[in-house]
């Protein structure tokens, strides 16, 4: 067992910056609408940008607020909000290019059965209309052999789905059906590298990214872990710091879509990352649950689907937050030391309105 957690401690602490070798790493960013980068021009090297969605009781986005409606809490203060633009439609404005739509196959942390159906679900979500997409799509395949970028983003689901047939993600029963807790520590460690070499490629590209990632997600192991030494608690620590980071200058909000489907309904897997969502604001209580897709998810501001083998429907859902959301900004607080945690919320003065956002940041002195 002490083995095991020092494996652990190997593989969760590899910079979450760093690619994870020359055969997986994605081509070079290829060309987007003309935009500004993810910072916006002017802005201060402490501006922090936030996405955030609007809903009505029912679900439906809210549309035609004003910058007075919202209310930016910084630790439950009060903030400026030094920017503000509302977007309609998808389409692209002053400030950024269109939205654009992120699928990530993941064929590490499905079973053969749920990596074939979610392939499916995926082409028939390209092919809808006619293969007329509303925003620009690419997709990224996530397997054993490393993460294979689709060139560019397209509005054409018919040619996306084409290039689409000619990858081949592969059987994953080596890591699904093999060494228990060996084999669950092999699927953290290329799970933790594919999405930090997917992120590091999507921070160079501006604009706003919706990442819809089709996975059971990657193993979350014990709420507890009492055999972690001070230095391997800070190191953890600034892992799940440098991963929330990252997340955010590359304006990603994810989503995590379970192609399980009905066959995972019930289970405590569904519910169990719950106990994670909390932003880690101390080296003492980082865990490596805090890393778990489920996790920082909904952290991002994006939202999680389990349950149900509709996953073309749940694609769908995730992809309507492009529709319409808005744009804020404001200064972030000067940190009294590296990495201190700041809970965010945003509310609407308006009854039965909520808005969902990034859940925190981690400032810098």
């Amino acid at each position: 067992m002490v083995r095991f957690f020092w494996l652990l401690l190997i593989l969760l602490l590899v910079p979450l910056s760093a690619v994870s070798g020359q055969d997986t790493a994605p081509p070079p960013p290829q060309p987007r609408p003309a935009g500004p980068a993810n910072v916006p021009p002017g802005s201060t090297d402490r501006q922090i940008t936030l996405d955030v969605q609007v809903t009505d009781r029912s679900g439906a986005p809210v549309r035609g607020l004003q910058k007075q409606d919202f209310t930016l809490l910084d630790d439950k203060q009060p903030q400026n909000i030094l920017s503000f633009s509302a977007v309609d439609g998808g389409a692209a404005t002053a400030t950024d290019p269109p939205v654009e739509i992120v699928l990530v196959v993941d064929a590490v942390n499905s079973s053969f059965f749920s990596n074939s159906y979610e392939r499916d679900e995926v082409r028939k979500f390209l092919l809808q209309n006619g293969g007329q997409l509303a925003w620009p799509v690419s997709f990224v395949i996530f397997s054993e052999a490393g993460v294979k970028v689709q060139n560019g983003s397209s509005r054409d689901g018919n040619a996306l789905a084409a290039s689409y047939d000619q990858y081949e993600a592969g059987l994953r029963s080596k890591y699904l059906t093999n060494g228990g807790h060996w084999g669950a520590t092999e699927r953290i460690e290329i799970s933790l590298n594919g999405l930090a070499s997917i992120v590091a490629y999507e921070q160079a590209r501006p604009g706003r990214k919706l990442m819809i990632w089709l996975s059971r997600g990657w193993p979350m192991l014990s709420q507890t872990n009492p055999l972690l030494s001070s230095k391997d608690s800070q190191q953890l620590f600034d892992s799940i710091a440098a991963v929330s980071t990252a997340l955010r200058q590359a304006r990603i909000t994810l989503y995590s879509i379970d192609p399980g489907g009905l066959r995972n309904a019930g289970t405590i897997r569904n519910s169990y990352y719950e106990n994670f969502l909390k932003g880690v604001t101390s080296p003492s209580r980082a865990l490596p649950g805090n890393l778990g897709l489920q996790v920082l998810a909904i952290q991002s501001g994006g939202r999680v689907f389990t349950s149900s083998n509709d996953l073309t429907s749940a694609i769908a859902h995730s992809v309507a937050d492009a529709d319409a959301f808005y744009v804020l900004s404001f200064d972030a607080a000067r940190a009294d030391q590296a990495n201190e945690y700041h809970a965010l919320g945003i509310t609407v003065g308006k009854p039965g309105i909520t808005a969902r956002t990034r859940t925190g940041y981690y400032a810098q002195r």
